[in-house]
């Protein structure tokens, strides 16, 4: 059992220099992922990532968004698909199973559908559930200010930081990473992780 992100990033000809977001975004999936070979940027704003263990999958496409809405005036699509890999090749566009189909035919319905995450496993019940609370935590994360995108990454990356740590890292109090952090519904975030990763385990 697998999962694979597809994604593509909203505006990105807006911004005058694609390595605003180019670069991060390229950072970032080199942390989240094992080998080169398991994540590829394509057509020049698209991309796909596999994250071998499907209880990671939400949070790091939740990092990826706050990764590129970080960057003023973007936003990113994304799809999760989880399930069986058949084929590995040595470029993940060439790699084949379940949790690749799934991520790209969710990914179609987005762009239908105008939304930003979705995922789709082989059990039906679980997808309605999950998608539900997508769709109601991205009232909160389509509109996340620059800075409470910020401060979800840093929170992410940086677990085990206290306020007082994370204000340093970029320069501010401690009270004002606690109120980026209430604004961005970070805790409702972690809740709906763990409620994610417990759903998905039982695959």
């Amino acid at each position: 059992m697998t999962s694979v992100i597809t994604g593509d990033i909203i505006k990105s000809r807006n911004v005058d220099n694609p390595n605003k977001w180019l670069v991060p975004l390229k950072g970032l999936l080199k942390k989240i992922t094992p080998t080169q070979k398991a994540w590829e940027i394509f057509r020049g704003d698209s991309f796909q990532v596999e994250i071998p263990d499907p209880r990671e999958a939400f949070l790091a496409a939740v990092r990826i968004k706050s990764v590129i809405k970080s960057v003023n005036g973007l936003d990113v699509r994304i799809s999760i698909g989880v399930g069986k890999k058949r084929y590995r090749s040595f470029n993940i566009s060439e790699s084949t199973g379940e949790a690749f189909i799934f991520s790209g035919e969710q990914f179609e319905l987005l762009k239908k559908e105008k939304i930003n995450l979705a995922i789709k496993t082989k059990n039906l019940k679980l997808n309605e559930e999950l998608n539900l609370y997508f769709r109601l935590m991205l009232i909160a994360m389509d509109n996340w200010t620059t800075n409470a995108a910020e401060i979800v990454n840093l929170n992410i990356a940086n677990p085990d930081f206290s306020q007082k740590e994370l204000g340093e890292l970029i320069g501010i109090k401690q009270n004002s990473v606690s109120e980026r952090q209430k604004r961005a519904f970070l805790e409702d975030i972690f809740r709906l992780d763990k409620m994610y990763r417990n759903k998905i385990e039982i695959l």
